[in-house]
């Protein structure tokens, strides 16, 4: 399994590791710190620098694995296939992120939780990109941007720390009302599961890379609010 230093570092910018496989479909690292796509949130990008200085492009990072246990894919950008070749396991590499890129992740990653926080319903669907954040609510009523952008503003600059806390299987269970999504379950069977915690606003499982402190997240704007069914309002977000 490889070593997953973006759960409790999201903030390191890059890692010594070695090469554990290369194919067709991406370069496995025995660590790394890109964070693959899943939940919602965009795969990293960024380089893995070789010992003589070349750089391999990585546009995206996914989870690989079949039916054995789960890996992480370093996906290579187009049209480097001869520095590729030049990768073997055992190989040392410096894997680093485009910080710019994780950062906006990171950020708009934690004012998707402070939605969450004041629209009080369910949601059945989430996007996180470096551009712009989407959340669709099981909900019926309509949603004011006025009321959105301002209430996420106050708490933006309520700076508001952030933390990641475990909460074991039963004690999950026995609140379910924290399992704010209903297209992505947290995953059972480990012990426990990982929670986002915003102090005093929003506590809910999340295996996403966020920001210390929300006054980081910086200023947001409602980019657009539509019905896209009778049972779902979807908001999407932008940096102001």
């Amino acid at each position: 399994m490889v070593e997953e230093i973006f759960r409790e570092e999201p903030y390191r910018r890059e890692t010594e590791a070695r090469i554990a496989a290369v194919s067709a479909e991406g370069i496995v690292l025995d660590r790394t710190v890109f964070y693959p796509r899943g939940g919602g949130q965009a795969g990293d990008a960024g380089v893995l620098v070789m010992r003589d200085g070349r750089q391999v492009a990585i546009a995206d990072t996914i989870k690989g694995g079949g039916e054995g246990p789960r890996t992480i894919l370093h996906v290579p950008a187009a049209a480097q296939e001869a520095l590729v070749e030049a990768l073997h396991p055992g190989d040392e590499v410096v894997a680093r992120i485009d910080w710019d890129r994780r950062h906006r992740h990171m950020r708009l990653h934690t004012a998707t939780h402070l939605l969450c926080a004041i629209v009080p319903h369910q949601t059945n669907g989430c996007s996180i990109t470096a551009q712009y954040a989407r959340l669709d609510f099981d909900m019926v009523e309509p949603l004011e941007r006025e009321t959105l952008e301002r209430e996420l503003a106050r708490l933006v600059a309520e700076a508001h720390d952030v933390r990641t806390v475990w909460a074991s299987d039963e004690e999950l269970d026995a609140k379910p009302e924290l399992v704010r999504t209903m297209s992505v379950k947290p995953p059972r069977g480990l012990g426990r599961v990982r929670l986002l915690e915003i102090d005093g606003v929003d506590l809910q499982p999340c295996g996403g890379t966020h920001v210390a402190n929300t006054r980081e997240i910086g200023a947001l704007r409602v980019a657009k609010i539509e019905k896209k069914s009778a049972r779902t309002r979807r908001v999407v977000l932008e940096f102001g």
